[in-house]
This record gives C-alpha cells, structure tokens and sequence, in this order.
C-alpha cells in the first residue's frame, strides 16, 4: 500500500503569526502536526522542537521491529505504539530542556498528533497529547480516532456542555495535557486496520474549532483531490472567523 499526501498551515484572520508545525516523512509513513503554545514566537519554538525530535526518534528506532525490544518498551503496545510513545516523551523532554537552557521560553508548550504506518502500510498507530487530532474518512463516513485533552472536553463528556457549546467557549484552549511544563504527559494511541482509499487527517485545533465534525465528512466526502481537500478546510475555517492557526495533513491509502 502507498500514500499520497499533502500538508498545508495558514496562520488565520485573527493571529499575527503561525506557531502550528507540521511534518510529512513518507519514507518513514510518518506524518505530525504539533500545535505550539506560548506567545512570542515561543509557541513556533516548542512546535518546531516537537516535530523534529518526533522526526528524530521515529528514525532511529525503525529497525525496531525485527530486533529485541528495549527495556522501556511496554509489551502491551505494538512496536509503532511504543515507537510514538517515546518519540513524544522525547519531544516533551526536549522542550523542557529547552526552556532550562533559555528562561526567556518559559511558559512555552505544544501539542501534537503523529501517525505512523507500519512497513506495508495496513497498519495505522495514532498518538497524541492535547487537542489536536487525527480523522480516519472511509467511504462516506468519518471517524474521530483522538479524544481532546482539553476542558471543554472533559465538560462534554461530563455532559455538561453540548459540542457546539465547547467549539464556541472561552475556555476551549485550555488543554489539560501538552509538550512543556514539569509534568510527564500520558500519551494517547488509536489503531486501526487500513483498507484501500481510506483518507487520514490529521490537524491542529484551529481546523475543528471552526468546523464541527460534520462538516469536515462534509469537505472529505465531496471533493477527491487532496489540494482542493485542503483547500477548501482552510478557506472554510477562515470564512467562519479563522481565530487560529490552521494546519492540515491529508493522506491516502492506494492499494
């Protein structure tokens, strides 16, 4: 199986500048949008951090899988599953280190959402910390394989707010887990089997936080082209305010 694919970031109506990075490895079939947090430029800092180390660490452990598993590793998970999980451990820890080094970054985090595909590609591992996420479209549905750390979230699944509600609240940034800060973040994996044409996307929250889920299976389901796809998410989530950065990876399953 193949992927063809596409990133694309634009940084919105509201902020003067784009802290979201994003990463497409196809070599790897790795794909990560990190969301940064902080102000200044020192959100882009700790983005660009997570990605790289991200980047770096899914390289040095690919030949993981025909070799003894490290000590860490938890046997529970799959090899890509362990491989994500301390790549953005990794990426938390190098982000930390960065703001010991310059207390001038202080405060600044990121989130992030990284999908791996294993070597015949029919296998999809999804990890994440925060609130961005990862959809998997097939035939004419979509499917949410990430669960916001977020506020508004926990207060939706509290039934406490409705989903409208949570997209519009004056508290939906506030995440309750991210890259940065004294705390060793829980990493979240999805897993599912691939089959032939399914669409993967990942993004960052400035996409669903303007689009509800059904308009993005909306924007999926109707066009094919992948630059048109991304296109018209961004054109979209401007049109309804644009309040944040926008990043969208899109890629294709091809038997």
């Amino acid at each position: 199986m193949v992927f063809d694919s596409l990133g694309v970031t634009d940084r919105g109506m509201r902020r003067h500048h784009n802290e979201d990075q994003f990463l497409i490895r196809d070599d790897l079939t790795l794909y990560v949008v990190a969301d940064g947090m902080g102000g200044h430029a020192a959100g882009e800092v700790a983005a660009d951090l997570a990605v790289q180390e991200v980047q770096r660490v899914v390289a040095a452990t690919e030949d993981h899988e025909d070799a003894t598993w490290p000590e860490d590793w938890d046997p529970r998970l799959t090899v890509n599953a362990n491989r994500l999980v301390r790549a953005i451990l990794s990426a938390h820890r190098r982000v930390t280190g960065a703001v010991d080094v310059d207390p001038g970054l202080r405060g600044m985090g990121a989130t992030i959402v990284a999908a791996l595909l294993n070597r015949d590609g029919a296998q999809l591992t999804v990890a994440h910390v925060g609130d961005s996420r990862a959809y998997l479209h097939r035939e004419h549905s979509t499917e949410l394989l990430t669960s916001d750390h977020s506020w508004v979230h926990e207060q939706v699944v509290a039934g406490l707010l409705s989903e409208e509600a949570a997209r519009n609240h004056p508290l939906k940034n506030v995440v309750t887990r991210a890259l940065g800060g004294t705390q060793e973040p829980t990493v979240d994996i999805a897993e599912r089997t691939l089959e032939g044409d399914d669409l993967l996307l990942l993004c960052s929250d400035g996409l669903n936080s303007m689009l509800s889920d059904q308009e993005i299976n909306a924007i999926l389901g109707h066009f094919t082209d992948l630059k048109e796809i991304a296109r018209e998410m961004v054109r979209e989530a401007n049109r309804k305010g644009g309040v944040d950065n926008i990043t969208v990876i899109l890629a294709r399953a091809r038997t």
